[in-house]
């Protein structure tokens, strides 16, 4: 017992002179998602019967996973995006990438709304690209993203379009936690999207930036007037013209504008409490997808499970 307690009392003693006095101070380190998938999508034939859309390539880096539900009958290959980190933050960074071959027609969707969390300092980043060859067709239709209370998001979209393609793309924003009366005080949104000819001519662009006047602008009644959520539409190609006025005939949930910023490109935007947000776009997509890409008038099955 005696020498035990020796060895106690004079062990620690002798474990400080052996250490090294040059060791770097140890800091901590959050980790950080790095996410990405490439997508491709062509076509094949088959028999007599018309080319059918095949996929062509597929990469994927955690934690964004591609899904391939069976579609129902008389829609296309249905590609659902899934994050299987649960939710973004701050410093995580998603690319992700959608081509599509000539005559190929694909439907993308998220398999649940996404995530942005309150951030510590960086930002949240996602870089999106799609790429559509001649008289493809695409539905961009990820659900709802809601950016928590100190969220910091800068995503970007770039659409390059084919003669002939068609491309309907939708994003909805969520402004704070609405199911606990969260509202986004603080925080930080960049969102831009661009739309460009195959030899790279800009067609169109648009972007929304809420910074360090985030509260003000909210509360503008000439900017977000207090609203909980932000829907947009867009469509291009695909007889824009003559959609604008289908969508300027169908019930009208929340507050909304549609216009022809471009020949051939149809905008639509809706502002209002995020049920009703929602509920406008869970509208317009059944129309617009049977009027302009002739798919049955449903939204897709991701939306409604």
């Amino acid at each position: 017992m005696q020498r035990l307690g020796w060895f106690r009392a004079v062990a620690p003693h002798a474990m400080v002179r052996s250490m090294p006095r040059d060791l770097p101070a140890l800091t901590s380190r959050h980790q950080r998602a790095d996410g990405a998938f490439d997508l491709v999508f062509g076509t094949a034939s088959r028999g007599a019967a018309a080319p059918a859309t095949v996929l062509r390539h597929l990469y994927q880096q955690a934690p964004l996973r591609i899904l391939f539900p069976r579609p129902e009958p008389g829609e296309p290959p249905t590609a659902a995006l899934l994050n299987c980190a649960g939710g973004l933050a701050g410093g995580d960074a998603l690319r992700q990438a959608v081509r599509l071959e000539e005559g190929a027609c694909a439907t993308l969707s998220t398999a649940a709304a996404e995530k942005v969390y309150r951030s510590l300092g960086p930002e949240t980043r996602i870089e999106s690209h799609l790429a559509l060859g001649s008289a493809a067709r695409l539905e961009w239709l990820p659900q709802e993203t809601i950016l928590f209370d100190g969220a910091r998001l800068d995503r970007r979209m770039r659409v390059d379009l084919a003669p002939g393609a068609v491309l309907l793309a939708t994003e909805m924003l969520v402004f704070g936690r609405v199911a606990r009366g969260e509202r986004m005080a603080a925080g930080m949104l960049r969102d831009r999207w661009r739309l460009h000819r195959p030899d790279g001519a800009l067609l169109w662009v648009d972007g929304l930036v809420l910074e360090d006047g985030m509260p003000a602008a909210e509360a503008d009644p000439f900017g977000f007037a207090g609203v909980e959520a932000l829907g947009t539409l867009l469509l291009a190609g695909g007889a824009a013209e003559a959609m604008r006025d289908l969508l300027r005939g169908l019930p009208a949930p929340a507050p909304g504008a549609a216009t022809l910023p471009h020949p051939g490109l149809l905008l639509a935007r809706w502002l209002g409490p995020a049920a009703a947000v929602r509920a406008a776009l869970g509208a317009a997509i059944p129309a617009l997808r049977a009027a302009a890409l002739g798919l049955p008038p449903r939204l897709p099955r991701l939306w409604t499970t």
